[in-house]
């Protein structure tokens, strides 16, 4: 004897709408566990880090990459030649299509930082997309073997309250700066050596660039280095810079 089976139209609506919600709950799930992994944490809630105190002799220099591969290895050799270790601020858009010179950045001991997958400004993007922007920025630096990126240094320089929040729960310290060098705008070497050294005290965190956009930072990092070290200044990484450090936040509204 056989036997058939016949769904009507409500049927098969019911069923879809079922599979539908619970690849959504499943797929919210995942992005709440990958919000979950958080290394680093610190009191500040949703504020950033622009600077720490009780470092008198230490300054972290730190380079922003979002696109290009010319201008990223004449940095590292500047700081390998002269024993400096800083933190790259990397977009994992420009990391996936550049996985040899991020080995190198990881090889010569230095610090990376996310931020995030594409650079755009979060201001202006929903909750949502700023997740999924996040999400897929830690699976690329998962692929390239960089498992705890704790610190985050917002796409573009703007961020908010709201920005904040989403990127606290994620798992990362946002990081600021104190220190702006103006590199980008390619001044002239002088003068974003001076933007750097002219107000710059312990604690201070230094924002440089190694994108191909700012041309004579390699030439500038040189002579900052040669002053820091003449004045007794030592780079250091976020991570070390903040260790047991009060640390300089700006309330956001």
């Amino acid at each position: 004897m056989k036997f058939f089976y016949i769904l009507d139209g409500k049927t098969i609506k019911k069923w879809l709408l079922i599979i539908s919600i619970a690849f959504v709950t499943a797929s919210i799930l995942y992005i709440q566990q990958l919000a979950s992994e958080s290394v680093f944490s610190t009191h500040l809630g949703s504020k950033a880090i622009y600077k720490v105190e009780n470092k008198k002799n230490e300054l972290a220099l730190t380079f922003d990459i979002s696109w290009g591969e010319t201008n990223a290895i004449p940095v590292l050799n500047v700081l390998k030649k002269h024993g400096v270790k800083a933190t790259f601020f990397l977009s994992a858009s420009w990391a996936e299509r550049h996985p040899r010179i991020v080995k190198k950045i990881v090889d010569d001991g230095h610090e990376i930082g996310s931020m995030g997958y594409e650079y755009k400004n979060y201001t202006e993007l929903e909750r949502g997309k700023i997740v999924r922007d996040l999400a897929q920025a830690k699976k690329v630096f998962d692929t390239l073997g960089i498992k705890h990126t704790p610190f985050l240094r917002v796409p573009t320089g703007n961020f908010n309250k709201d920005v904040l929040k989403v990127v606290h729960s994620f798992g990362h310290t946002v990081v600021h700066w104190s220190i702006d060098s103006k590199d980008w705008l390619n001044p002239g070497v002088n003068t974003i050596v001076e933007n750097v050294t002219q107000n710059a005290k312990g604690g201070d965190i230094v924002l440089l660039h190694a994108s191909d956009s700012a041309k004579q930072t390699s030439q500038a990092l040189e002579q900052i280095i040669i002053w820091m070290k003449k004045e007794g200044y030592k780079s250091v990484v976020i991570s070390d810079l903040v260790n047991n450090a009060h640390i300089k936040s700006k309330e956001i509204k």
